[in-house]
Parts: C-alpha cells; structure tokens; sequence
C-alpha cells in the first residue's frame, strides 16, 4: 500500500474511533529514513488511547501492513504504532500539550488538519 493511502487508512481509523485533534505531519520532504508521515490523535482516556493504537494495529493487519512497533500500550498515556511509512502517536491531551510534537517536526506550511 503507497505510503499516502496507508496514512488515510490510519486517520479515518482514527476518527472512527473518537480520536480527536489528528494531525498529518508529512516528513519525507526532510530526507529521514524514519517514517514519510507522523500522524498524531488524541484520546480522552488511557482506554481510549489503547483502543485506538489497537485499532490502527488491527486495520494495518487486515490490509497486509507490517507493524514494526509499538511502545506505550501499557501505561495508555502516548501509545506509538510504527506502521512501516507512517508513525503513529496517540497521547491524552496533557502529554501532547507538554511534547508539542507538532511544533518540533512541522515545516511551515506543511502539517494539516485531517
């Protein structure tokens, strides 16, 4: 699955499951070989935030997606989903307030609202 489609899979699975305040950060263009996009959600609770990294890890699964990683699913504060091209951080509101990831990888003019 192309890099692009897969991130849509992985937001509207995301939204399907309550997530709010997604972000798509697009990265390639920084010529890293970590990952072409972060995708960043957040969840009310710590079982929101697991039942949506868990979701995006099943919905990857089904359309033939590797997950290479995942970190955070037991404390459900930032659970982390490493689906190959697409980095994946689902926090509650309050660690994603403190981290302002968005600020740290965004280029100007580059993140949008999904």
């Amino acid at each position: 699955m192309q890099a692009t489609a897969l991130c849509d899979l992985i937001v509207a699975t995301l939204a399907e499951h309550q997530a709010h305040d997604i972000q798509v950060l697009n990265v390639r263009e920084w010529n890293n070989s970590l990952t072409d996009f972060f995708v960043l959600a957040s969840g009310n609770s710590r079982r929101q935030v697991v039942a949506c990294a868990e979701a995006v890890m099943q919905q990857a699964k089904q359309v033939g997606e590797s997950i290479l990683g995942h970190e955070g699913l037991d404390a459900g504060e930032w659970a982390l989903v490493d689906v190959n091209c697409v980095l994946v951080h689902i926090m509650q509101p309050s660690v994603r307030d403190y981290y302002q990831l968005e600020r740290l990888w965004a280029m100007p003019d580059q993140s949008k609202a999904a």
